[in-house]
């Protein structure tokens, strides 16, 4: 029984050497310069101890994100035409999502929009698509003012851009 612990023990070792090795190697290959070997094991320590802290294991566990309604969706969909370099946000199409308590005076909220990219020519033709062309998601504040729940277009942040295909 010992000599199977031993030899697991044995396998999870070889295999963190080869992993460590490889991911120097290539660190090399990439950037053809030294790893700075200390710095690279500090920002694997960090990613596997953020995986398991107590804040992201919380997000994990609740269940589905509450949609809120905004009242400046016009102005939320031009902060996000400008800062994503799309050339239109369906403003229609914004979905305002949140994971804290919606009863707070300001609390994060996730946006998710359709952009849409300006019509092709081919031959001479200027064809215009119904279909939008990127999905934007981005961060924001929302806090209640006198005209109801509005973002803070100052607070928005876009994480990503993705194209639609």
């Amino acid at each position: 029984m010992a000599n199977k612990i031993v030899r697991i023990i044995l396998i999870v070792v070889l295999f963190l050497v080869f992993f460590e090795l490889g991911l120097f190697g290539s660190y090399t290959i990439v950037t053809s310069e030294a790893p700075n070997i200390q710095g690279l094991i500090d920002m694997q320590i960090s990613k596997i101890t953020g995986f398991f802290s107590p804040e992201t294991v919380n997000q994990v566990l609740v269940k589905d994100p509450t949609p809120v309604s905004i009242a400046n969706k016009k102005d939320v969909a031009l902060q996000l035409e400008e800062m994503s370099k799309v050339d239109g946000v369906n403003y229609e199409s914004i979905n305002v999502t949140t994971y804290e308590d919606p009863d707070n005076s300001e609390f994060n909220v996730t946006i998710e929009a359709l952009g849409y990219a300006s019509p092709n020519s081919t031959s001479g033709q200027i064809v215009i698509s119904q279909d939008p062309s990127y999905k934007i998601i981005a961060n924001g504040v929302a806090s209640y003012k006198g005209t109801g729940l509005l973002v803070d277009k100052n607070s928005v942040t876009i994480n990503s851009v993705l194209k639609l295909y």
